[in-house]
Formats: C-alpha cells, structure tokens, sequence
C-alpha cells in the first residue's frame, strides 16, 4: 500500500496462464530493425513480403509488448498503483492477449484479418504518452505535497525506455499497416526515400509560427539555410515532430524576452546541412538561453514551463504523441531526442546564458543502425 492505495497486481485481475505467459515472453529478447532493413524490406510489398512482415510481428511484438508489461508492474514510488499507468498496463495486456491468440498466419487471407487487429492495436495505444503523463503528474505532485524527491531519476529512466520501445512498437506496426495503403509517390511505407529536410523544416516553422502567433499575437521570424534540393530517407513525421518542437522552443524563449521591448526581436536561425553520415539541423535563437545548472532539467519528464494540461483525456482528443496533446507535460525535448536516436541521430542543446541557445539535431543518414531497444 502507498498513500491508502491499494497496488492492483496483475494477478489479481488477469487469468493466472496469461500472466504466465506474459512473464515468460518477457524473458525473451527483442529483435530489433534498422531503417534501412525497413527500406529494403518494404521495396517490393508484394503477397510474400507483406506475410513475412506479419510472421515477423506476430512473433516480435507480443514479446516487446511482455517486457513493459513486466516493468510497468514493478515502477518505484508506487507509479504502478497509480490509475493511469494501470490504464496503459491494461491496453498493453489486452494487445498481448489479442495476439498471442491470433493463430499462426500461413496465406494472404489471415495476413489480412492480421493487418486489421493491428489497426485496431494501433489506435488502442494512441494515447499511451499523455496518459502515463498523468500518472507521472500525479506521483510528482504527491511527492512535492510531502516534501519528498522531486528528480526520481529511476523513474526518468523508465520513461526514456518505455517511450523508445513505444516508438519502436509504432513503427513497426504504422509500416506494416502503411504498406498496404495505395503508395505515396517516393515512399516505402512511412519512409520517404527523398525526405527534403528543408522542406519538412519550412513545414514545421510555418506551424509553430502559427501557434505562436494565437498564442501570443506575435511570432519572431524565421530564416531558413541549406540546400532546398537535398534528400535523404527518412519518415517525414519524426522529422516534423523533432524541428517542430526546437523551433517552437525558440520561438517562445524569443518572444518572451523581447515583448516588453521596442527592440525588434531577432529572427530564429535553422541551418540544415548535409554531411557524408549525418544530416544536421541547427535551430539557434536569442532567446536569453538558459542557465547551466538548469540544462539537465529539459531533458527530464519533470519539469515543464508551460502551463499544465487539461487534466482528463477522452476519445475525442487528439491521439498520438501530437505536440498539442503533449504541450504542458514537458516531454517535447526529452520526446523528440528519443525520435532522434532511435535511427541512431542525437539531439543537443548548446546555451549562453544571457544570449540564447543552438540545438543540434543529428539525424543519421545512412539508415544502418539497429533501434536501440531498452
């Protein structure tokens, strides 16, 4: 018991076989992919491809599924007790059931109803990020109310694997569901074989700016450098997501430093180039940076300087892990740094305090490095 809280054991609400079964997969390691066994494998979505892929998930994911099932039992400080972690643990076990008591999948026909139990997963998991937020929340807040810890680094490292594996668990499934719909021009699934960085950037500025502008009546300017023409493969989305968050960051440090002023703001700075292994994009800004011994705090599930969220999530919101979904929960930097290294990129944060701040997203362009699975 923790705070009168009685902890829900799975046992005490799932058949004793399939906790059994849970704990046994559990045990089993992971396979892991890299985005260019991805490209390669999904080049030619033909019948037999696509059956292999389904094999392939059928086995793999009940067993990525199994591992977090085991963690989210045993979190310290009695996250595991906590009503939305409990809520995941749930979706996480029923998607287990759902497939281990899928038979084996021999023809076209199965590998079909397969595709559509994975659609339906898909969306089960949708809101996996804001709903285990507000578990955190909570714990965070009962915490702060006793005067207890407030860094919890176990549980920061939880969350980094968790949410690493939940990408990884994504996609997968989004590309074995993505090769079935009718193929975008220069893509392979959700990869993008020519992915024009700049293009996903001035995307991605035109948002932010917007956000800004709505919510602030006023948006710095953004400039833009690097090569228009040049491509790599990459998913869009995760791109998107990632040069999205840093500039909506420095778009906001910005604009609060300089609306008091008469002082026109300086513009946001995003620089992509182009290396032999790594493409590279820089946001710098002149936000006033941030001071050095508050630099480890972006990266923690913790801490946050926008307002918090609304309290409850239902069907009707936004899924996915959406940055309006996750505005408020402080998980965009530490989020996005998990999209970069899992196809083996990184991201940093260099500031001056006083000045500003430059982000560097690596992102690597060869596409042979294996997820890195918790």
């Amino acid at each position: 018991m923790r705070g009168g809280t009685v902890i829900k054991r799975l046992s005490d609400s799932a058949p004793r076989e399939v906790v059994d079964d849970i704990y046994s997969s559990a045990l089993k390691k992971q396979t892991g992919v890299s985005l260019k066994y991805m490209l390669d494998f999904g080049a030619n979505p033909i019948e037999r491809q696509l059956l292999l892929s389904a094999q392939f998930l059928h086995k793999e994911l009940p067993v990525r599924l199994a591992h977090r099932v085991a963690e989210l039992e045993n979190l310290p400080f009695g996250l595991s007790a906590k009503v939305p972690v409990l809520k995941v643990r749930d979706w996480y076990v029923e998607s287990f059931k759902e497939l281990r008591e899928f038979k084996p999948i021999r023809d076209a026909e199965s590998e079909l109803k397969f595709t559509g139990l994975l659609r339906h997963i898909y969306h089960r998991h949708r809101n996996v990020v804001p709903v285990m937020a507000m578990g955190v929340a909570e714990l965070k807040r009962e915490l702060k109310a006793e005067g207890g810890l407030t860094e919890l680094p176990e549980i920061h490292q939880f969350l980094d694997g968790f949410y690493m594996s939940r990408i990884g668990i994504r996609i997968l499934i989004g590309q074995h569901i993505a090769l079935h719909e009718p193929q975008q021009k220069d893509h392979i699934g959700m990869i993008c074989t020519r992915c024009t960085p700049r293009q996903v950037a001035e995307d991605a500025i035109h948002e932010a700016r917007g956000i800004c502008m709505r919510e602030k009546a006023a948006a710095p300017e953004v400039t833009v450098y690097g090569d228009p023409k040049f491509s790599f493969a990459y998913v869009p989305s995760h791109l998107h997501h990632m040069t999205f968050e840093l500039v909506k960051n420095s778009l906001r440090a910005v604009n609060d430093r300089f609306e008091d002023s008469d002082d026109i703001p300086p513009p946001v700075r995003v620089v992509v180039a182009e290396g032999d292994e790594d493409v590279t994009i820089k946001v710098s800004d002149e936000g006033g940076g941030i001071p050095r011994s508050g630099l480890p705090r972006i990266w923690t599930y913790l801490y946050s300087t926008a307002e918090s969220p609304l309290p409850e999530l239902d069907d009707t919101n936004e899924g996915e892990d959406s940055p309006a979904v996750l505005a408020g929960y402080g998980y965009g930097l530490p989020i996005s740094r998990l999209y970069a290294r899992y196809f083996g990129g990184d991201l940093q944060v260099i500031s001056m305090e006083g000045f500003g701040c430059d982000a560097y997203l690596h992102l690597n362009r060869l596409g042979n490095v294996q997820e890195p699975l918790p």
